[in-house]
């Protein structure tokens, strides 16, 4: 924590890449300003209480992370403070509540399905409940889609050119359980034999991203265990996902399993990375044109720096057309929880977001991760706007004639 914080020169190349300093122009809403406020947290120089707000604030999208030229590691540094501040933050009765919900339901399909549905019929009393319960039931669907599960073992179309697992993930499962379905058959359809332990759960990223690490540990150990030893890959289709599981060696580190850890992280690769990197088969597109925009997830494009591989594969198939939009790179306000956290800021990012891809006039949206497509629909929605929104992996599968 201490060599990221000193490495920080304050040069303010940071200012106009933070979601919440372009929306707030409040100096401790930007990295450096953030990074000041946890170096004198640390020293003792300002109470925690003081630093919080601002701290809370920051969605963690690490769009800062590239646009630094002195290389502050701003999400290790993030993930650090929240973790070690938890330990001993005072919660309100309410909050602390709130954040129990939160922990204690959405990496558990079950739970958070049941949640869903008992949250449903509360909906007409959100009104009188306090803003943290009320933006919870505002982000719950009218309707969940059924279960689609995939065998335990779906063979590759063809010749055989990989074989993978693939990462279950924990509210997509129950918000969109038909993106592992695609992405299972996309790319089997590319010669994929793809495998999906029944016992595998949360990879604990959404815990991570909130400072919760005791239980973000426990969640992402019982995995290891639980995939293939010989396969060439664990595919994931939520880029929150992968982001958190490439910072296992953060979290990991000084535990007993720290090396297991780190050769399970490095097994993890999203869906679009790795199709890209294996080659996809020629696909048979559309009939007819069909206008694009391509919406980067912040924990793909800023955290683990993919900025091309869903863009080529997309290029690949016929009467596809990227349309390129304003701000490609300023995240849409859905980062975790924070559309629990922070509504207001969150719905503000969300319709500028929607006010860009709207610009470019397109026939739908594709993202690679479900908090985005969650976040997009929700806001589209509420303008009453119809545009689709896909992952990825949908639209790739019907490209391949996966879906016939």
């Amino acid at each position: 924590m201490a060599t990221a914080i000193e490495k920080c020169v304050h040069c303010g190349f940071c200012l106009p890449a933070c979601p919440t300093y372009s929306l707030l122009g409040e100096e401790m809403d930007s990295p450096r300003g953030r990074i000041y406020l946890m170096k004198n947290v640390l020293e003792e120089n300002l109470s925690a209480a003081d630093a919080q707000p601002y701290i809370d604030r920051c969605l963690g999208c690490m769009a800062c992370v590239p646009a630094c030229p002195s290389g502050v590691e701003y999400g290790d540094l993030l993930v650090s403070y929240r973790a070690l501040q938890e330990r001993e933050r005072q919660r309100s009765p309410l909050d602390a509540l709130a954040r129990k919900l939160v922990i204690e339901t959405l990496p558990y399909p079950k739970r958070f399905r049941l949640a869903v549905q008992t949250g449903r019929i509360g909906k007409a009393l959100r009104g009188a409940l306090p803003e943290a319960f009320a933006s919870m039931l505002n982000l719950l669907p009218e309707t969940l889609p059924p279960p689609m599960p995939t065998p335990p073992l779906l063979p590759a179309r063809g010749e055989r050119r990989a074989k993978v697992a693939l990462l279950p993930g924990c509210a997509q499962q129950v918000l969109a359980p038909e993106i592992n379905y695609a992405a299972a058959h996309a790319l089997a359809a590319n010669g994929v034999e793809v495998h999906n332990p029944p016992a595998a759960g949360c990879c604990g990223s959404i815990l991570l991203h909130v400072g919760a690490e005791q239980q973000a540990i426990e969640l992402a150990r019982r995995n290891f265990s639980r995939f293939p030893d010989d396969i060439d890959a664990i595919i994931t289709t939520a880029a929150g996902c992968g982001s958190g599981i490439h910072d296992y060696e953060l979290l990991f580190k000084d535990q007993p399993d720290a090396d297991r850890a780190a050769a399970f992280a490095r097994k993890v690769t999203d869906f679009s990375a790795f199709l890209s990197s294996l080659g996809m088969r020629e696909p048979t597109g559309f009939a007819s044109e069909r206008r694009l925009v391509y919406q980067d997830a912040c924990h793909l494009l800023h955290a683990q720096g993919q900025h091309s591989e869903a863009r080529a594969l997309l290029n690949q198939v016929p009467n596809l057309r990227l349309l390129p939009i304003a701000d490609a790179g300023m995240c849409c306000g859905s980062a975790g929880t924070y559309n629990i956290d922070q509504p207001a800021i969150a719905a503000e990012l969300g319709r500028r977001k929607v006010a860009s891809i709207l610009a470019a006039e397109p026939d739908l949206v594709v993202s690679g991760n479900i908090g985005c497509i969650t976040q997009l629909r929700q806001q589209l929605k509420s303008i009453g706007n119809p545009l689709p929104v896909r992952h990825i992996a949908e639209l790739l599968w019907e490209a391949c004639a996966g879906s016939d």
